[in-house]
């Protein structure tokens, strides 16, 4: 029988069988943010799960998450608190998911002072963290914190003045996000200035850098660190929340930042990357996607992330 036969008399009857295997066995699901512990992101100073249950501070990233297997939470803490009660806020949240799903512990991913509040629970609770991802957080104190500080020192009348108004912002997107935590944004600030951080990272040095501008210990405590972060002030000219981050940067004297926190105060455990071409909302996703042109995409870079906590097997 000629060649051409056996491919008449075999090759349709292999086809349809190759087609009908195809619609019995369904593609294997994409599985690259799998991780064994769930990831739980935590908000920065102002920040919130989502306002009006529509829109998201972490703008687009949990849903890249669970696209690819994570099982993801985002947290609501204070908008403006200190780093401890933010973070005891934190562990209650924990405390629920495990009650609720039976978790054991938890991938903490938090951006700005989201990063030192998942570091509080990480060193008072390492039982409930399996690592600690902080994205542009200010662990060496962000210059535009001692800026305020030093406009509105302690003693000056204005301090109480504006802290006030400030806490009714922050109670307002407490209200708009479904939240009551207590709002005390002169204890954020005291949190967020180098005075403060110094203080902080005494108490809670895990994964503190070995140097000024350095990494520091990869796993404390069985506790996994990770951070990364942006230098960029103007990334989009559609994005009006840029202004703000160019007169933030304009504080920093000439040291790369993303407009709120300087590159080497981003650093703890270790440093995946400090430069990407993000400033601080970039880092979120926020305004709406905005972003530099040809930036690295937040979400691809999140995935990729939570992917190496995958293969570290967290």
């Amino acid at each position: 029988m000629s060649r051409l036969n056996l491919r008449r008399l075999f090759g349709a009857p292999l086809l349809w069988a190759g087609l009908l295997l195809g619609i019995a066995l369904p593609a294997s699901a994409d599985d690259y943010t799998k991780t064994r512990y769930p990831v739980v992101l935590v908000h920065g100073l102002f920040g919130f799960d989502a306002l009006g249950g529509v829109y998201d501070y972490w703008f687009g990233i949990p849903q890249a998450l669970r696209s690819g297997g994570a099982k993801v939470h985002v947290a609501q803490v204070a908008a403006a608190n200190s780093n401890e009660v933010r973070g005891e806020e934190l562990i209650d949240q924990l405390e629920t998911l495990q009650a609720l799903h039976g978790y054991s512990k938890f991938n903490l991913i938090g951006h700005s002072q989201g990063g030192p509040t998942a570091r509080y629970v990480a060193a008072v609770r390492p039982d409930l963290v399996a690592s600690m991802t902080s994205v542009g957080s200010p662990h060496a104190g962000s210059k535009v914190a001692d800026f305020v500080g030093t406009v509105l020192p302690e003693g000056s009348p204005l301090r109480p003045l504006v802290a006030s108004f400030v806490d009714a912002f922050a109670d307002l997107i407490g209200l708009l996000s479904g939240s009551d935590d207590t709002q005390d944004s002169l204890a954020a600030l005291k949190s967020l200035d180098s005075a403060g951080a110094a203080r902080f990272n005494a108490r809670y040095p895990q994964g503190k850098p070995v140097s000024a501008c350095g990494a520091g210990a990869a796993t404390v405590a069985g506790v996994a660190y990770y951070s990364f972060g942006g230098t960029s002030n103007a990334t989009n000219g559609f994005d009006g929340s840029d202004i703000a981050m160019i007169a933030g940067g304009l504080l920093f004297g000439g040291e790369a930042n993303d407009g709120l926190v300087g590159r080497c105060s981003s650093h703890w455990g270790q440093v995946i990357r400090d430069d990407y071409d993000w400033n601080h909302l970039d880092e979120v996703n926020q305004i709406a996607g905005l972003r530099g042109v040809f930036s690295a995409n937040p979400t691809s870079v999140y995935r990729a992330q939570v992917n190496r906590l995958k293969n570290a097997g967290l």
